[in-house]
């Protein structure tokens, strides 16, 4: 059937979007031809004479006239999606590929790839990936992950966390902890700099020059850091660092500090020292939960900008770069903001727990 040519009237506003669509500079090539189309239509122009002024096929100026008669300007802007030429996997193999992986293993391997799971149910290796996109499923991570042994493990989650929430009055919390055996290490060559499509590089293999510890007092209000590098990390130099704090944190104001269960924090020296200071008080983590110390993401932090990628001659010149870090980092201080509750915490605990659980009875 011949097909006649279109007459459509463009209100003041439609015409004026158009006109803007046109003349902006950002608009999509798209777009600009899609609005000319009907511009040109509404001024009488014919189906040819638009299929010379825009470049388009018959085919192509009748499908925006008819979506703009159907759609107005808002259908001019939305491209309608059109259906995927692969049909549906049917939900039985979904299914299936959801439980494999999650309940089986390959023969080879401790995990499934694409490939592997693919040769196994019997499809793509891009439906795969797909299946475990919309199912959330990454069978190629995994994470460190351990639930606390501790009998009081409720009770000291729910002191630290309250501090970290409801910090006392007329008191600082301090976040304390040692990172130990930092090594110097310096590289066999010198590194590659970074240019356009070219990662920086350092060598695979590296001179040990020795270690240093580095105590940490953060600040869980203010962020500061109070740090000391030491040779070793003994109940001495832990007293030393006790040391600086009192003399850091003006009087006479409680100190609160929130460490781990190193045995050099409980030795007799130290518990005689903190006798005589009355207003230390100590807040002791879980075993096997240092990911309640605070201070923990400030190691992580100065590890991963400072220390993990630098290249060191010598201790002093690993310490220098240590309190360089220090320096910079006290100037312009960040409070690390904690903000889940105890509640939360014990709820995720024993719901991990009771996962545990049944994996030791199914085995």
């Amino acid at each position: 059937m011949r097909r006649t040519d279109i007459c459509l009237y463009l209100g003041p506003a439609d015409r004026a979007e158009l006109q803007a669509l046109l003349t902006n500079r950002n608009t999509p090539r798209k777009l600009v031809w899609r609005a000319d189309i009907v511009l040109a239509t509404a001024d009488g122009r014919g189906t040819v004479a638009i299929m010379r002024r825009t470049g388009m096929s018959k085919p192509t100026v009748w499908r925006w006239q008819e979506r703009y008669l159907d759609e107005g300007v808002p259908g001019l802007k939305r491209d309608k999606t059109r259906p995927s030429r692969v049909p549906p996997l049917p939900r039985e193999v979904r299914l299936k590929v959801i439980a494999k992986t999650v309940q089986e293993t390959p023969p080879n391997a401790t995990h499934w790839s694409r490939t592997t799971m693919a040769e196994a149910v019997g499809i793509s290796p891009s439906s795969v990936g797909r299946i475990w996109a919309d199912a959330g499923l990454k069978p190629h991570i995994v994470k460190g992950f351990k639930i606390s042994n501790d009998p009081m493990f409720e009770e000291k989650v729910t002191d630290i966390v309250g501090l970290y929430l409801n910090p006392p009055d007329r008191a600082v919390v301090l976040c304390v902890d040692e990172k130990s055996q930092i090594q110097a290490l310096d590289r066999t060559q010198p590194g590659l700099p970074l240019k356009k499509g070219r990662a920086s590089t350092m060598t695979h293999d590296y001179k040990r020059h020795g270690t240093t510890t580095l105590f940490a007092a953060l600040d869980v209000k203010s962020g500061l850091v109070i740090g000391d590098c030491m040779p070793r990390h003994r109940a001495k130099e832990f007293l030393i660092f006790l040391r600086r704090i009192d003399r850091a944190v003006k009087k006479p104001r409680d100190i609160h500090l929130v460490l781990d269960n190193y045995a050099t924090h409980k030795t007799p020296e130290v518990q005689a020292w903190l006798e005589k200071h009355p207003r230390f008080k100590l807040h002791f983590t879980p075993t096997s939960a240092s990911w309640l110390n605070l201070v923990e993401r400030f190691f992580a932090e100065i590890t991963a900008k400072r220390i993990r990628r630098g290249s060191y001659s010598s201790v002093d010149d690993l310490e220098g770069a240590i309190y360089d870090y220090l320096l910079q980092h006290n100037a312009k201080p960040k409070p690390f903001v904690w903000s889940k509750t105890a509640k939360g915490i014990l709820t995720r605990e024993r719901r991990a727990l009771d996962a545990l659980d049944q994996i030791r009875g199914n085995r």
